[in-house]
Protein backbone atom coordinates (compact mmCIF):
# COMPACT_ATOMS: atom_id res chain seq x y z
CA UNK A 1 0.00 0.00 0.00
CA UNK A 2 0.89 3.82 -0.71
CA UNK A 3 1.15 5.22 2.29
CA UNK A 4 3.14 8.64 0.34
CA UNK A 5 -0.70 10.88 -0.32
CA UNK A 6 -1.01 10.74 3.37
CA UNK A 7 1.27 13.45 3.29
CA UNK A 8 -1.58 15.79 2.53
CA UNK A 9 -2.56 15.17 6.05
CA UNK A 10 0.31 16.84 7.34
CA UNK A 11 -0.18 19.83 4.80
CA UNK A 12 -3.50 20.44 5.65
CA UNK A 13 -2.39 20.24 9.59
CA UNK A 14 0.58 22.78 8.73
CA UNK A 15 -1.56 25.01 6.71
CA UNK A 16 -3.92 25.05 9.34
CA UNK A 17 -1.63 25.74 12.24
CA UNK A 18 0.49 28.54 10.23
CA UNK A 19 -3.12 29.91 9.77
CA UNK A 20 -2.94 29.70 5.84
CA UNK A 21 -5.77 30.56 3.43
CA UNK A 22 -8.03 27.04 4.67
CA UNK A 23 -9.06 26.93 0.48
CA UNK A 24 -5.65 27.04 -0.44
CA UNK A 25 -4.40 24.58 1.77
CA UNK A 26 -6.78 22.01 1.33
CA UNK A 27 -6.53 22.52 -2.55
CA UNK A 28 -2.38 22.17 -2.18
CA UNK A 29 -3.14 18.89 0.23
CA UNK A 30 -5.07 17.46 -2.42
CA UNK A 31 -3.06 18.53 -5.53
CA UNK A 32 -0.08 16.69 -2.80
CA UNK A 33 -1.88 13.83 -2.36
CA UNK A 34 -2.81 13.10 -5.99
CA UNK A 35 0.62 13.75 -7.39
CA UNK A 36 1.86 11.38 -4.61
CA UNK A 37 -0.54 8.73 -5.75
CA UNK A 38 0.61 8.77 -9.43
CA UNK A 39 -1.87 10.85 -10.95
CA UNK A 40 -1.69 13.05 -14.06
CA UNK A 41 -2.28 17.35 -14.12
CA UNK A 42 -5.22 16.32 -15.97
CA UNK A 43 -6.93 13.63 -13.37
CA UNK A 44 -5.98 15.68 -10.72
CA UNK A 45 -8.10 18.79 -12.68
CA UNK A 46 -10.75 16.25 -13.73
CA UNK A 47 -11.35 15.02 -10.07
CA UNK A 48 -11.52 18.35 -8.89
CA UNK A 49 -14.01 19.11 -11.25
CA UNK A 50 -16.30 16.13 -10.48
CA UNK A 51 -16.08 16.45 -6.82
CA UNK A 52 -17.21 20.22 -7.82
CA UNK A 53 -20.24 19.08 -9.45
CA UNK A 54 -21.54 16.84 -7.08
CA UNK A 55 -20.55 18.69 -4.06
CA UNK A 56 -22.53 22.08 -5.56
CA UNK A 57 -25.87 21.11 -4.03
CA UNK A 58 -24.03 22.27 -1.17
CA UNK A 59 -23.75 25.69 -2.27
CA UNK A 60 -27.98 25.95 -1.58
CA UNK A 61 -27.84 27.68 1.71
CA UNK A 62 -26.53 30.61 -0.47
CA UNK A 63 -30.57 31.37 -1.51
CA UNK A 64 -31.33 31.46 2.36
CA UNK A 65 -29.02 34.78 2.42
CA UNK A 66 -30.86 37.11 1.05
CA UNK A 67 -33.99 36.42 3.49
CA UNK A 68 -31.70 36.28 6.40
CA UNK A 69 -30.44 40.02 5.53
CA UNK A 70 -33.79 40.97 5.37
CA UNK A 71 -34.72 40.34 8.80
CA UNK A 72 -31.24 40.87 10.14
CA UNK A 73 -32.31 44.59 8.43
CA UNK A 74 -35.93 44.03 10.31
CA UNK A 75 -34.28 43.60 13.77
CA UNK A 76 -34.01 39.93 14.30
CA UNK A 77 -30.12 40.17 15.80
CA UNK A 78 -31.42 43.10 18.23
CA UNK A 79 -35.08 41.14 19.32
CA UNK A 80 -32.46 37.83 19.97
CA UNK A 81 -30.78 39.65 22.47
CA UNK A 82 -33.42 41.17 24.03
CA UNK A 83 -35.32 37.53 24.41
CA UNK A 84 -32.16 36.16 25.50
CA UNK A 85 -31.80 39.37 28.78
CA UNK A 86 -35.63 38.50 29.74
CA UNK A 87 -34.68 34.45 29.88
CA UNK A 88 -32.97 34.43 33.39
CA UNK A 89 -32.55 31.13 33.87
CA UNK A 90 -30.54 30.52 30.87
CA UNK A 91 -27.04 30.78 31.22
CA UNK A 92 -24.67 31.27 28.11
CA UNK A 93 -22.83 27.58 29.15
CA UNK A 94 -26.41 26.61 28.89
CA UNK A 95 -27.76 28.09 25.87
CA UNK A 96 -24.11 27.11 23.57
CA UNK A 97 -24.46 23.51 24.94
CA UNK A 98 -27.93 23.14 24.19
CA UNK A 99 -27.24 24.50 20.75
CA UNK A 100 -24.70 22.18 20.69
CA UNK A 101 -26.49 19.07 21.37
CA UNK A 102 -29.40 20.01 18.47
CA UNK A 103 -27.01 20.62 16.00
CA UNK A 104 -25.33 17.57 16.84
CA UNK A 105 -28.23 15.28 17.05
CA UNK A 106 -29.78 17.18 13.94
CA UNK A 107 -26.95 16.08 11.68
CA UNK A 108 -26.86 12.83 13.17
CA UNK A 109 -30.23 12.80 11.38
CA UNK A 110 -28.91 14.02 8.19
CA UNK A 111 -30.39 17.39 8.97
CA UNK A 112 -27.28 19.21 8.07
CA UNK A 113 -29.46 22.00 6.47
CA UNK A 114 -31.57 23.36 9.10
CA UNK A 115 -28.82 25.38 11.23
CA UNK A 116 -25.51 26.99 10.11
CA UNK A 117 -23.49 30.22 10.57
CA UNK A 118 -25.62 31.99 7.96
CA UNK A 119 -29.00 31.07 9.16
CA UNK A 120 -28.96 30.18 12.78
CA UNK A 121 -25.35 31.64 14.04
CA UNK A 122 -25.16 35.02 12.87
CA UNK A 123 -28.34 35.98 13.62
CA UNK A 124 -29.67 34.23 16.07
CA UNK A 125 -26.84 32.76 18.66
CA UNK A 126 -24.28 34.79 18.45
CA UNK A 127 -26.36 37.54 19.73
CA UNK A 128 -28.45 35.76 22.47
CA UNK A 129 -24.63 34.80 23.45
CA UNK A 130 -23.72 38.59 23.97
CA UNK A 131 -26.74 38.69 26.05
CA UNK A 132 -25.73 36.02 28.22
CA UNK A 133 -22.42 37.37 28.07
CA UNK A 134 -23.13 40.77 29.35
CA UNK A 135 -25.17 39.17 32.52
CA UNK A 136 -21.59 37.92 33.46
CA UNK A 137 -19.37 40.65 32.49
CA UNK A 138 -21.47 43.72 31.52
CA UNK A 139 -18.26 45.58 29.80
CA UNK A 140 -18.03 43.54 26.79
CA UNK A 141 -15.26 45.16 24.78
CA UNK A 142 -15.18 44.06 20.92
CA UNK A 143 -12.31 41.79 21.42
CA UNK A 144 -15.08 40.17 23.94
CA UNK A 145 -17.21 40.07 21.46
CA UNK A 146 -15.44 38.23 18.68
CA UNK A 147 -14.29 35.55 21.34
CA UNK A 148 -17.71 35.16 21.70
CA UNK A 149 -18.98 35.21 18.27
CA UNK A 150 -15.76 32.71 17.58
CA UNK A 151 -17.04 30.01 20.50
CA UNK A 152 -20.65 30.13 18.82
CA UNK A 153 -19.06 29.40 15.45
CA UNK A 154 -16.82 26.45 16.64
CA UNK A 155 -20.07 24.78 18.19
CA UNK A 156 -21.81 25.07 15.67
CA UNK A 157 -18.82 23.90 13.79
CA UNK A 158 -17.90 20.92 15.72
CA UNK A 159 -21.74 19.68 16.20
CA UNK A 160 -22.55 19.07 12.25
CA UNK A 161 -19.06 17.80 11.30
CA UNK A 162 -18.79 15.05 14.09
CA UNK A 163 -22.64 14.29 14.02
CA UNK A 164 -23.02 14.15 10.32
CA UNK A 165 -20.45 11.19 9.84
CA UNK A 166 -22.94 8.60 12.38
CA UNK A 167 -25.55 9.26 9.43
CA UNK A 168 -25.06 6.29 7.33
CA UNK A 169 -26.30 7.90 3.90
CA UNK A 170 -23.95 10.91 4.44
CA UNK A 171 -21.28 11.21 1.49
CA UNK A 172 -18.47 11.06 3.28
CA UNK A 173 -18.96 7.85 4.86
CA UNK A 174 -20.10 5.90 1.37
CA UNK A 175 -16.48 7.62 0.49
CA UNK A 176 -14.92 6.20 3.19
CA UNK A 177 -16.53 2.60 2.06
CA UNK A 178 -16.08 3.00 -0.72
CA UNK A 179 -11.97 4.11 -0.41
CA UNK A 180 -11.76 0.85 2.00
CA UNK A 181 -13.36 -1.15 -0.71
CA UNK A 182 -11.11 -0.48 -3.38
CA UNK A 183 -8.44 -1.44 -1.41
CA UNK A 184 -9.89 -4.75 -0.41
CA UNK A 185 -11.28 -4.22 3.08
CA UNK A 186 -15.63 -4.39 2.68
CA UNK A 187 -17.27 -2.22 5.65
CA UNK A 188 -20.59 -1.00 5.83
CA UNK A 189 -21.89 2.29 6.28
CA UNK A 190 -23.67 0.89 9.47
CA UNK A 191 -20.21 -0.14 11.03
CA UNK A 192 -18.69 3.38 10.00
CA UNK A 193 -21.24 4.91 11.56
CA UNK A 194 -20.85 3.28 14.50
CA UNK A 195 -17.25 3.42 14.77
CA UNK A 196 -17.94 7.61 14.28
CA UNK A 197 -19.95 8.07 17.43
CA UNK A 198 -17.97 7.42 20.35
CA UNK A 199 -15.81 10.49 18.65
CA UNK A 200 -19.20 12.34 18.43
CA UNK A 201 -19.56 12.07 22.10
CA UNK A 202 -16.07 12.85 23.08
CA UNK A 203 -16.46 16.09 20.96
CA UNK A 204 -19.55 16.87 22.34
CA UNK A 205 -18.13 17.08 25.76
CA UNK A 206 -14.63 18.41 25.45
CA UNK A 207 -16.74 21.64 23.72
CA UNK A 208 -18.84 21.89 26.52
CA UNK A 209 -16.42 21.42 29.13
CA UNK A 210 -14.18 24.65 26.49
CA UNK A 211 -17.86 26.45 26.69
CA UNK A 212 -18.37 26.20 30.66
CA UNK A 213 -14.78 27.13 31.10
CA UNK A 214 -15.03 29.92 28.52
CA UNK A 215 -18.18 30.96 30.93
CA UNK A 216 -16.01 30.58 33.92
CA UNK A 217 -13.05 33.39 32.77
CA UNK A 218 -16.32 35.48 32.06
CA UNK A 219 -17.17 35.40 35.76
CA UNK A 220 -13.73 35.76 37.31
CA UNK A 221 -13.21 38.65 35.12
CA UNK A 222 -16.89 40.03 36.46
CA UNK A 223 -15.42 38.93 40.14
CA UNK A 224 -12.40 40.90 39.56
CA UNK A 225 -13.97 43.81 38.38
CA UNK A 226 -16.60 43.94 41.15
CA UNK A 227 -13.43 44.01 43.77
CA UNK A 228 -11.57 46.91 42.20
CA UNK A 229 -14.99 49.09 41.84
CA UNK A 230 -15.01 47.82 45.63
CA UNK A 231 -11.92 49.35 46.23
Amino acid sequence: MNYWPLLGIAVIVIGFVLRFNPVLVVVTAAIASGLLAGLTAADLLALLGESFVSSRMLMLFVLTLPAIGLLEHAGLREHAQRWMARLKGLTLARLLIGYLLLRQLLATLGLTGVAGHAQTVRPLLAPMGEAAAAKILPSLDDADRDDLRAVAAATDNIGRFFGEDVFIALGAVLLIQGFYSQHGIELSPLSIALWALPTAIAAFVIQSARIWLYQRRLQRRAAVASIESAT
